[in-house]
């Protein structure tokens, strides 16, 4: 796994972070933008530190890409979004084709998971 800066046009990573900040607030702390072998961090909000193992994180999520096929044909309908509970946040996932994006958060309803999952995966499908 690659870390990256500039894997996604400015304009387009300020598209997914204005959406991610439009229905997250200011619980949204970080923005990440992936593909199966690269990634970058397109968002960090300001009071966090820059220390986590970003390539771990997408390693673990590129898992997303195989979701899509492994649960089609499932009664529960096709596969759309993954949210991940942790200690102090949530992490939300979405995966097209060939790309993907998670969102770390302070607090996350599930209303704006919906919401956050449902905006982010009409960006990506644009590509």
């Amino acid at each position: 796994m690659e870390l990256e800066s500039q894997l996604v046009p400015e304009s387009r990573a300020e598209s997914i972070v204005r959406t991610c900040r439009t229905v997250v607030g200011d619980d949204l702390r970080s923005v990440t933008y992936f593909t199966h072998d690269r990634c970058e961090q397109i968002y960090l909000r300001s009071d966090l530190e820059a220390d986590a193992d970003l390539t771990g994180f997408v390693e673990h999520e590129t898992d997303g890409f195989q979701a899509r096929t492994a649960y089609r044909g499932s009664e529960l309908g096709n596969y759309r979004y993954t949210v991940r509970a942790f200690e102090h946040g949530y992490l939300t996932r979405v995966t097209v084709a060939s790309n993907g994006v998670f969102v770390t958060t302070d607090g996350l309803t599930l209303r704006r998971s919906e919401e956050l999952a449902s905006a982010l995966s009409e960006l990506l499908r644009v590509e």
